[in-house]
């Protein structure tokens, strides 16, 4: 395996309803809700290329025309410019920004699972690269993605997933017959993992998709992944957020609004 980082493709799920954000999402995929101002699909983005990764390919689907006209004009929206109405040209007068990418927009299908819709982008745009990564269009982290990278690479298997242990959202009661003997308002669990997306695949992994719309990453393709012994987790105990609900956009936006961005450069 000779990929090198700036030439590993990062695949970037942002095609679903968003179903649980509804009043954030009825003009918009969720992962162009800002945070801060940007879109949280910048912030995920930003993260990558933190560690050297500026390939991106974004499987689109439910208001696919939202994010292509972001992308499209994203000199324009980042930039000062002077517009001559009668000829109707423009002139940049000066890229304010230091992103280094390379973004592929692709059109997954708007009901796509999320297994298909990588098998769909891969089929097109993996070219000749021999391992790739997958993320979620709405989850941030302070994790090494260099790190993490040469971790996959070092176990050969055919997968890595980053395993989080996020706070419970609820208080936890240690009790013993009728007496609390410990109270834990949001404790940690320690010694339970969950899926923080943020994988990386060697390119064999794709034998495990379908381009069938039903075909769910997290179901069958994973399940027998890890059955065959070729999923490893790479353990991270920083810090991991998903933005599922409004109360989540909300908590992100205020620790930016902050300066507590964890996940920020």
């Amino acid at each position: 395996m000779t990929d090198n980082i700036v030439d590993v493709p990062v695949f970037v799920l942002c095609g679903g309803l968003g179903t649980r954000l509804r009043e954030e999402t009825e003009t918009r995929p969720k992962p162009m809700v800002p945070i801060g101002g940007r879109p949280i699909l910048w912030h995920v983005m930003r993260s990558y290329s933190r560690y050297g990764f500026r390939r991106f390919i974004l499987c689109l689907g439910y208001k696919a025309e939202v994010i292509k006209s972001y992308f499209l004009n994203y000199a324009y929206l980042n930039s000062d410019f002077t517009v001559e109405l009668k000829s109707n040209s423009l002139t940049v007068h000066s890229i304010d920004h230091d992103q280094d990418w390379r973004v592929t927009l692709a059109d997954t299908g708007e009901t796509t699972m999320t297994g298909a819709r990588v098998a769909r982008a891969a089929a097109r745009y993996l070219g000749d690269a021999t391992e790739f990564a997958v993320t979620y269009g709405d989850g941030l982290t302070d994790v090494d993605l260099a790190t993490e990278y040469q971790f996959h690479r070092s176990h050969g298997m055919l997968g890595t997933v980053l395993g989080v242990n996020p706070p419970s959202r609820f208080g936890e009661l240690r009790v013993t017959d009728d007496r609390v003997e410990e109270f834990s308002e949001k404790p940690d669990f320690a010694d339970n993992w969950i899926n923080g997306g943020y994988f990386f695949f060697r390119r064999d992994f794709l034998s495990y998709l379908e381009k069938d719309e039903t075909c769910v990453l997290e179901r069958d393709p994973l399940v027998r992944l890890a059955r065959d012994g070729q999923l490893c987790v790479y353990k991270h105990r920083g810090f991991w957020a998903c933005m599922d609900t409004q109360r989540d956009r909300e908590h992100l936006d205020r620790r930016w609004a902050s300066g507590d961005a964890p996940w920020a450069p």
